[in-house]
């Protein structure tokens, strides 16, 4: 089986790139593609569903949730792959990827060389995907961070089991989830 990401943008696919191998069972072969923004990625996702010859496929699409409505826009997505005669499993992060990082801030700290994991523990900060502009709240934190050159450097020190973020447990979950489901079929 192979899993094909298709990605809002670069840093999500850098984020990922380091996380699947520690997500997804040996065996299972992935491909992340990144887009340039939600329109673009909007744009591709019919394209390149009906347009993959490959066997044994299946797609997830990963976007920034911004300031849409969860169900809407997943709705959105869904009737995108819906026309395609394909299945997706279609996962939005809430608020933006930075979220992610919110919900563990013990990787930040170690990514940049500071000490804000204290801040989980704030109330501000307590539920990630609470957080209304998670990129300006973590710019205020850390003033060095830089969207993609950020990805690299924190998604090494993400612990999946240790993040609080809803929105990337579930993207966990249903990637596991389609793993099973694949190896349960294969026998």
């Amino acid at each position: 089986m192979k899993l094909i990401f298709l990605l809002e943008e670069a840093s999500m696919k850098e984020v990922l790139d380091i996380l699947l191998p520690k997500i997804v069972p040996a065996g299972v072969m992935f491909r992340t593609i990144p887009h340039s923004g939600k329109s673009d990625l909007q744009r591709s996702i019919p394209r390149k569903l009906k347009g993959w010859n490959e066997p044994d496929v299946k797609f997830v699409i990963v976007q920034d949730q911004d300031s849409s409505d969860c169900v809407e826009l997943k709705e959105r997505l869904k009737r995108l792959v819906d026309g395609t005669g394909r299945t997706a499993l279609i996962r939005i992060a809430c608020h933006e990827l930075e979220a992610w990082y919110f919900g563990d801030l013990q990787a930040v700290s170690a990514a940049y060389g500071i000490d804000i994991a204290a801040f989980q523990n704030k109330s501000k900060y307590r539920i990630p995907d609470e957080i209304a502009n998670p990129k300006e709240e973590l710019r205020k934190l850390v003033p060095r961070h830089q969207q993609l050159s950020g990805a690299r450097k924190i998604a090494p020190y993400m612990k999946i089991g240790r993040n609080r973020s809803r929105s990337f447990q579930v993207l966990v979950e249903g990637i596991q989830r389609l793993c099973l489901e694949a190896t349960e079929q294969a026998e």
